[in-house]
C-alpha cells in the first residue's frame, strides 16, 4: 500500500495537506481542495463503495500544494500575470495567443527534483503490484470549492502512459493544460481567479476497455432532470471518443425504482453507429490511435442486459452515497470501463451531475412550435408529430428550441468566422471552441451522444444542441435559416426556416389541486418525462399506434411471417430495421414493451392506461407488409378494428405480441401500474373472449393487480353500462367516436363534418347516463377524448355529473384544471 509520499530529503511523513503526492485510497470528498474533484471522488469511492460491490481502479494523485510549489519555485506567477494582462476572452485570437503562451511556460519549465522523485515512487509501488512500466491512464483534476463548477473536459487526459518518462511527461502536460483556451475562457466567464485555482493529476492503473467497452452513466435523465432513470452510453474502446463526442454511441436507460426492487427495469435501448474505436497504438509514435469498428459489431450492442443493469446498480450506489454524504439530492455523471483481459466492469470517474440539479422546479418552462392541425388529424394525430419534415435529426440536448442563420465549421482555424447568433454546425465540438459557443443560439454536431462534452457545455450554457446527426455538415450550408427543436422529445429536428414558437412559464405553486383526477394523453415515449412536470394524477390514455407507427413501423404478421411477404421492397425495408432479430417478431416485443415501459416508468406509481392496439384495417395496411394482411372495407371506422381483432384466428397472433410485450412491461419490469384498456369492445361476451385471449398469453385479470378497462365508446357500452361493469374494472369515455355513433356520421367524411359536436344534447344525454350507470356499479369512470380540451363548458358538463378523471392532451392541461377547478367550485 501506498504511503503519504515526502517532498524534500527528510524521510519523515509530513501533513497530507503539505504532501507532494497521496495515493488514491488516502483521499476522500473532504480533500477536494488538495486533490481536485475528480480525485477526491475516485479516492472516496476506494474507500466506501468497494465494499458495496463498486470496482474502482487504484492509483495516486499530486496534490494542490505541489502544483503550487512548482508554480512557486519558479516564480512563474509573476509571468503568468504578465501573460494575461492584456487577456480578452471575447476575442478568439487574443485568447488563443494567450493560452498558447502560458502553456509554453509552463512545458518549458522542469519540474522540481522533489515532485519528480515523488512521482517516482508513487509509480514504482503501482509497478510492484502490476508489473514494471504498467500501463496507466494520466487525468487531470482542478481544485475548486464551488460545488457547482465542472471543468468537464477542460484539461488534459492521457491514455496507455508507459513508464516513468512517459507518466513525468504526461503529468507535465496536465499541469500546461491548466491554461488550455476553453479553461481560461471558462473560469474568466465563471468568475474564478486562474491564479486561486490549482491543479491535481491522477495516475490510475488502465481499464484495458480498448479490448472492450466503455462509456458514460448519470444517474438522471439529462434533458428532463427525471430522477429516477440511470442513463447509460456505451461504445468500444477506450472512453475518450464517447467524452469527446467523436462516436454515436449506444444508449440504454433504466428504471431505477423496480431495479431496486430487483426488475430488468431497462425501459430503452437505443443501437448507435460506433463507427471508431480507440485502442492501444502499441507499434506507432501516440499512445492512443483510432480505428475503425467492423460492421458486424457496429450493429450489435456493446453490452450485454446483465452489464447494463450491473451499471445502473452502481450508479444508485454511488448516487446514495453522495446524497447522503452532501446532505442533499445529488445526481452524479459517472465513466465506466470495461476490461477486455478480465471482462470486470470498473468506474473510472464521478462527480456531481452540474445542470439538472440546479434547476428550480417551480417553475414549468416550455417550448412548442406554433402549428396548426386539422380536427379530423387531432383524434390519430394526437402527440404524433405535426412539424414539417426535417432536414436533419439527432439527439437532443436541452428542451428549448433555437434559430439563426447556419454556420458551418470543418477547422479550428475557421471559428473567427463564427458569428453570434447564429447556429454552430461541425463535425463535433473541439475543447478549444468552447469561447465561441455561449455567441451560438444553437449548436449541431455530426457525431457525439447525449453524454458527451459538447452536450455538457450546451447544458450549462442554457444552449439547444442536437448531436450525433451523422451528415449535418453536407446537408446543412453557411447562411441558411434553420430552426432547431429539442422539444419534441429525445429526437431533435433540424427544420428549414425560421419557424414561430412559443415560450410558455408556469408557476406551478399557484397552480389549484382538483377533485377531478387530471390525467395526460401520452403517445410519444421520448416525451414522457418531460410531461412528470405537468401536475397530474397519471396517465388517462397511452396510444400505443404512434408506438407501432413510428418506432416498429411494420405490420405484426408482417413480422410473423416474415420469409412469406411477398412485397419486396416492404420485406427489404423489415430487414433494414430489424437486422439484429433473427426472430422478426421479438422485434415488436422489443420495441413495444420499451416505449410502453418508459411512459409507466415516468409516471410510476401512478395509474397508466395503456389502450391496446386500435388501428382501422386501412390503417394497418400502410404499416410496412400491411397490404398483404388486412381486407379491403367500404368503412373501416366501424369495421375490424380493437377488440374484434384480438380473437381472430387472421389476427390473434399479432394480438399475441401484444400481450407478450404488455406481460413483460409489468412482470419483468415491474411496473405494475399499467392498466390495460380494449378499445371498440361492442358487447360483453366479446370483452370476455378478449380476457379469455389475454389469460392465453399470462395476462390474467386480477393477477399481480391487473385492472382492465373498457373504452366507452359505442352506444352499446353505455346501453349495457350495467353489464359491461361486471366484466371489465373501469371505463373511459372516447368522445370522439362515441358522438360520431350517437349521431350516425362518419367524422371523416367532409360532407357532414359540421353536424360532429359532442356538446351536442344527444351526446350529452349519452354521457350522463354512462357516468351515472358505471357509479352505481362501483366502477371507475374517465375521459380520454378531444372534447374537455377543446370546449370549457363540456368541461364544467363533465365536473357536474361527477366524472372521476379527466384525461388531457399535455398542452391543455393548465387551462383545463383552472376551468376544472372553477367548475368544482361551483357545483
Amino acid at each position: 500500500m501506498l504511503e503519504i509520499l515526502v517532498h524534500s530529503d527528510n524521510k519523515n511523513p509530513i501533513s497530507k495537506e503539505q504532501a507532494l503526492v497521496l495515493p488514491l485510497s488516502k483521499v476522500g470528498i473532504a480533500d477536494i481542495a488538495l486533490v481536485g474533484i475528480k480525485n477526491a471522488s475516485l479516492g472516496e469511492m476506494i474507500q466506501q463503495l468497494r465494499r458495496k460491490g463498486v470496482k474502482v481502479p487504484t492509483g495516486f494523485a499530486t496534490t494542490a500544494y505541489a502544483y503550487r510549489y512548482f508554480i512557486s519555485s519558479a516564480g512563474l506567477e509573476a509571468k503568468l500575470r504578465e501573460i494575461f494582462t492584456n487577456l480578452d476572452v471575447e476575442n478568439v485570437t487574443n485568447l488563443r495567443q494567450c493560452g498558447r503562451k502560458a502553456r509554453l511556460l509552463m512545458l518549458q519549465t522542469p519540474f522540481p527534483p522533489e515532485l519528480q522523485k515523488a512521482i517516482a515512487l508513487a509509480y514504482e509501488n503501482l509497478c510492484q503490484n502490476y508489473g514494471a512500466d504498467t500501463d496507466v491512464a494520466v487525468r487531470s483534476s482542478a481544485t475548486t470549492q464551488d460545488p457547482h463548477a465542472s471543468f468537464a473536459g477542460q484539461q488534459e487526459t492521457f491514455l496507455n502512459v508507459h513508464g516513468l518518462e512517459a507518466v513525468l511527461e504526461s503529468c507535465h502536460k496536465c499541469f500546461a493544460s491548466i491554461f488550455t483556451d476553453r479553461a481560461i475562457s471558462y473560469r474568466q466567464i465563471k468568475g474564478f481567479d486562474h491564479f486561486h485555482i490549482a491543479l491535481s493529476v491522477g495516475v490510475q492503473k488502465m481499464v484495458r476497455s480498448d479490448l472492450s467497452t466503455s462509456g458514460v452513466m448519470f444517474s438522471i435523465d439529462t434533458e428532463t432532470g427525471f430522477k429516477d432513470a440511470a442513463l447509460i452510453t456505451a461504445a468500444y474502446g477506450l472512453g475518450e471518443n464517447v467524452v469527446q463526442g467523436a462516436v454515436n454511441p449506444d444508449e440504454y436507460l433504466v428504471f431505477k425504482s423496480t431495479l431496486k426492487q430487483g426488475y430488468s427495469s431497462i425501459i430503452k435501448k437505443r443501437l448507435g453507429t460506433k463507427e471508431i474505436k480507440m485502442v492501444y497504438d502499441q507499434e506507432g509514435l501516440k499512445l492512443t490511435k483510432n480505428i475503425s469498428v467492423t460492421p458486424s459489431d457496429r450493429t450489435r450492442f456493446a453490452l450485454n442486459d446483465d452489464e447494463i443493469l450491473q451499471l445502473a446498480h452502481w450508479a444508485c450506489v454511488i448516487e446514495e452515497h453522495y446524497s447522503q454524504v452532501c446532505g442533499v439530492y445529488t445526481p452524479m455523471d459517472i465513466e465506466w470501463a470495461k476490461d477486455g483481459l478480465t471482462n470486470e466492469l470498473f468506474i473510472v470517474q464521478a462527480r456531481k451531475e452540474t445542470v439538472q440539479s440546479q434547476k428550480m422546479n417551480n417553475v414549468l418552462r416550455s417550448y412548442r412550435l406554433v402549428e396548426k392541425a386539422g380536427e379530423q388529424e387531432r383524434e390519430f394525430l394526437n402527440n404524433f408529430s405535426l412539424s414539417p419534415h426535417p432536414l436533419v435529426t439527432g439527439n437532443s440536448v436541452g428542451e428549448m428550441i433555437g434559430q439563426g442563420k447556419a454556420r458551418v465549421i470543418m477547422d479550428v482555424d475557421q471559428i473567427n468566422q463564427f458569428q453570434s447568433g447564429e447556429v454552430l454546425v461541425t463535425n463535433r465540438i473541439h475543447p478549444d471552441w468552447e469561447p465561441i459557443l455561449k455567441r451560438a443560439s444553437a449548436i449541431v454536431t455530426n457525431s457525439g451522444g447525449r453524454t458527451c462534452h459538447t452536450a455538457i457545455l450546451a447544458r450549462e450554457m442554457g444552449i439547444p444542441a442536437i448531436v450525433g446527426c451523422g451528415n449535418a455538415t453536407n446537408v446543412l450550408r453557411t447562411g441558411q435559416e434553420i430552426t432547431i427543436s429539442c422539444a419534441e422529445g429525445e429526437t431533435g429536428k433540424v427544420y428549414q426556416g425560421l419557424l414561430p414558437y412559443e415560450v410558455t412559464e408556469v408557476a406551478l405553486e399557484k397552480l389549484p389541486r382538483t377533485h377531478t383526477h387530471i390525467t395526460l394523453n401520452v403517445g410519444n415515449p421520448e416525451e414522457a418525462f418531460g410531461l412528470t412536470a405537468i401536475p397530474n394524477d397519471g396517465v388517462g390514455l397511452v396510444r400505443i399506434e404512434f408506438m407501432i407507427a413510428n418506432h416498429i413501423k411494420a405490420h405484426p404478421l408482417a413480422l410473423i411471417h416474415f420469409d412469406e411477404l411477398e412485397d419486396k421492397l416492404a420485406k427489404y425495408k423489415i430487414a433494414e430495421l430489424t437486422a439484429q432479430y433473427e426472430d422478426k417478431a421479438q422485434f415488436f416485443v422489443d420495441k413495444l414493451a420499451q416505449g410502453v415501459g418508459a411512459i409507466a416508468a415516468a409516471f410510476y406509481p401512478k395509474p397508466v392506461i395503456v389502450r391496446l392496439s386500435d388501428f382501422k384495417s386501412n390503417e394497418y395496411a400502410n404499416l410496412l407488409g400491411g397490404k398483404q394482411f388486412e381486407p379491403q372495407e367500404n368503412n373501416p371506422m366501424i369495421g375490424w378494428r380493437g377488440a374484434s381483432r384480438y380473437y381472430d384466428e387472421r389476427y390473434r397472433e399479432g394480438f399475441a405480441l401484444e400481450c407478450q410485450a404488455m406481460k413483460r412491461v409489468r412482470d419483468e419490469m415491474g411496473l405494475t401500474n399499467v392498466i390495460l384498456m380494449i378499445p371498440f369492445c361492442r358487447t360483453p361476451q366479446e370483452g370476455r373472449r378478449v380476457l379469455a385471449e389475454m389469460a392465453k398469453h399470462g395476462l390474467v385479470r386480477g393477477e399481480n393487480s391487473l385492472q382492465v378497462y373498457v373504452m366507452c365508446e359505442l352506444p352499446s357500452n353505455v346501453q349495457l353500462a350495467d353489464e359491461f361493469s361486471q366484466v371489465f374494472d373501469g371505463f373511459s369515455i372516447g368522445s370522439n367516436d362515441l358522438t360520431q355513433l350517437t349521431l350516425g356520421l362518419d367524422r371523416d367524411s367532409e360532407l357532414v363534418a359540421h353536424l360532429f359536436d359532442e356538446r351536442d344534447d344527444a351526446v350529452q344525454r349519452t354521457i350522463a347516463k354512462a357516468i351515472a350507470t358505471v357509479k352505481q356499479h362501483g366502477r371507475k369512470i374517465g375521459i380520454c377524448g378531444q372534447a374537455p380540451n377543446d370546449y370549457p363548458e363540456f368541461t364544467r358538463f363533465l365536473v357536474k355529473q361527477g366524472i372521476d378523471s379527466m384525461s388531457l392532451n399535455p398542452d391543455s392541461v393548465l387551462k383545463t384544471m383552472l376551468q376544472i377547478a372553477i367548475a368544482e367550485k361551483d357545483s
